[in-house]
This record gives C-alpha cells, structure tokens and sequence, in this order.
C-alpha cells in the first residue's frame, strides 16, 4: 500500500523540467575531445598517407659477368699452379702445368676474369674434365662491382627498377662503418634454378643456398658511387671500411619497395 501512494505522488507532481541537466563532467570532455582528434588524424592519415616496406633478400657481390669452371684438358700431376686466387688474368693466361705422358701441358683461361677458386695444388693428380679453378668474367681492371641479390619468386613483379638499396656486406660490420647504398639496376623475368645459379656464379654451393627457400628471381643492385671512401663507393657512415670489398663477397640487401596507401577507394 505504501508503494502505491509512492507511485501515485510520483505520478501527479509535476515533471523537473527547470533543474539543470550534466551531461559529462569535465574528465569525460576531455577524454571525448581526445578520441575525436585521434580518429580524424588516422582518418586523415589513411587518406592521404603511404606505408614504406622493405624486402630483404641474400646475394653476393659480383662483376655481373658471370663465371665460368675452368676444366683440365689432359690427366697428369701439376707441377706448378702459375696465378693466385684473386688474380685478374687476360684471355689464355697460363694457370697450371701438367706432367702428361706426352710431356707438361699448360691450363690456360679461356676468357680475361679474376680467379676466384683454385682447386689444383702442386702435386694433385688430375683426370681430364676435372675441376681446376673458377674465374669471374670481367670486362677489365675497372670493372664496377655490383650485387646479385636473390629475392622470393613471387616477389620479383613488386620490385621497380630505380628503387633504392642498403646492402650489408659479410666482410665490413655494419655497426661500425654501415650500409653500402645502391639502385636496382635490372629485375629477372623468370625464377631461376639452383643449377642457372651455381652456373653463372661458378659455385654448386651458392646455388643450393640461394635458393633453399624455393626458385628465386635475380636483382642486379648498382652501387652508388663515390671518391671519397677508400672502397669507391658511398656508405652511410662518412668513409665506409678502409679497405676495398672482394667480388663473390656475400651479401644482404634491404630493398625499399614503392610506397602503398593504407585504404584503396574502390569507385564504381
């Protein structure tokens, strides 16, 4: 019963319509203005605003030329190994000498390049078509060094000639004298296979290695160059390492893809 008179009083006053009303307290405007100054500048930032990325891929640094297996032509023992690993040699240079039954032969390169690999020592016996050493073709002492970056397959259609690329190098620590700056002189049309690879770097084992992720596409980097480093190419440290850095020296590139909007507007 004492509800109802409650309910009933209630009822038949008059509604408070003259007392102020607080929607928020002063925390609460704060804390909405906030959220709406958030949401506009990531509004606005995904409008106008683009979103950098970087691929980083294995390589190796190179002449670009490719290599070739230089193979004895005839069985015997070597008798004197006639150039050293890192010796740039012309056309026909003579590398070994061979005791034959006929008598000593001399292994000669077949095309001008830097010897990377000797595999005959003095006193190895040889058998024909074996392995005596890997050369780098090179056009000449000038010869600008470059890297061969080997990217994921499906990779390859988002990388623009001209973009940009930091390059670490095996034999220099980055946290001391950086990273080497280069551009993406020219991206493979087709994945390649590990054989295309040991192929054209002289190297079984470069072949398996780069490609121990599936068949990848080739990038051919060209270093940024400069007069002031003792390598002759720009770094971001103010000299880079002072010394200069040795072809098939492995590699890591980091390589700036195009800048990509965060929202695409689908229009009809």
């Amino acid at each position: 019963m004492q509800f109802r008179q409650q309910a009933l009083s209630k009822l038949q006053s008059p509604e408070e319509l003259d007392l102020p009303v607080r929607f928020a307290r002063p925390q609460g405007r704060l804390a909405l203005g906030i959220t709406v100054l958030v949401m506009a500048a990531a509004g606005f930032w995904a409008v106008t605003g683009t979103v950098s990325s970087t691929l980083r891929a294995p390589g190796i640094f190179t002449h670009a030329q490719g290599s070739y297996i230089l193979q004895s032509p005839v069985a015997g023992q070597v008798t004197a190994v006639l150039a050293k690993e890192g010796e740039t040699l012309p056309a026909d240079a003579p590398l070994l000498k061979v005791r034959t039954e006929q008598g000593d032969r001399v292994v000669r390169t077949i095309a001008a390049g830097r010897v990377t690999a000797l595999t005959a020592s003095i006193g190895a016996v040889v058998t024909t078509g074996a392995d005596v050493a890997s050369v780098e073709r090179t056009r000449g002492a000038d010869d600008p060094l470059m890297v061969m970056l080997y990217v994921p397959g499906d990779s390859g259609p988002g990388i623009a000639v001209g973009a940009s690329v930091d390059l670490t190098a095996q034999s220099v620590p980055s946290q001391k004298y950086g990273v080497l700056r280069g551009r993406v002189a020219a991206v493979g049309r087709n994945s390649q296979t590990p054989r295309q690879i040991s192929g054209f770097l002289g190297d079984g084992q470069l072949g398996q290695q780069f490609s121990q992720h599936g068949r990848p596409v080739a990038v051919l980097v060209q270093l940024d160059r400069s007069s002031a480093t003792e390598s002759g190419y720009r770094w971001s440290s103010a000299q880079g390492p002072p010394y200069t850095i040795d072809s098939m020296t492995l590699a890591t590139g980091a390589i700036h893809l195009a800048d990509q909007r965060p929202i695409d507007w689908l229009l009809p």
